[in-house]
């Protein structure tokens, strides 16, 4: 071999070994990363103040093919539901219910959008508008009046995923 390509295959060995090794090591990290919906053992949280003035955030989790909110009992007022999708799938949440119907857009594995809404008093559908995924059990009611509250029973059922 000549000493240019001794040099370059040295270089590379001692460079390009362990720059891959580290990408590796990372991808395995965000892998194994923590949050509700994924077995991680926190749970959810409850509505919490969001950055638009006068409104009150509540965390939507989308997977395959699940729906989990933060919060699914709340007083009227304005929301941003904030919305991730942490499925394989493209996905989106739709609200409907009470003279309201709105959604995000189509959000594609790993992406995020928010979605402010005023709710009034009643009984709101929020689910996946996306091919079907709402039969497939992306699914859950809201129910806004009353008293919030935010204890257990915000997960929706398992869906039948593939």
């Amino acid at each position: 071999m000549t000493a240019t390509l001794m040099t370059l295959m040295t270089f590379a060995r001692r460079t390009v070994g362990p720059g891959l090794a580290a990408g590796a090591l990372a991808g395995v990290l965000v892998a194994c990363g923590g949050g509700y919906g994924n077995g991680g053992g926190s749970s959810p949280s409850a509505p919490g103040r969001s950055g638009k003035p006068g409104t009150t955030q509540v965390d939507v989790k989308l997977v395959d093919f699940k729906m989990r909110l933060s919060a699914k009992t709340l007083k009227a007022g304005a929301y941003t539901f904030v919305v991730k999708n942490d499925g394989h799938h493209d996905h989106a949440m739709e609200i409907e219910g009470s003279g309201t119907e709105q959604k995000t857009r189509t959000l594609a594995p790993g992406e995020s959008a928010n979605l402010t809404v005023s709710l009034k008093d009643g009984t709101y559908e929020v689910y996946c508008p996306v091919d079907g995924h709402k039969d497939l059990g992306m699914k859950t009611e809201l129910t806004v009046g009353g008293s919030a509250s935010t204890g257990t029973g915000t997960h929706t059922t398992d869906g039948h995923g593939y």
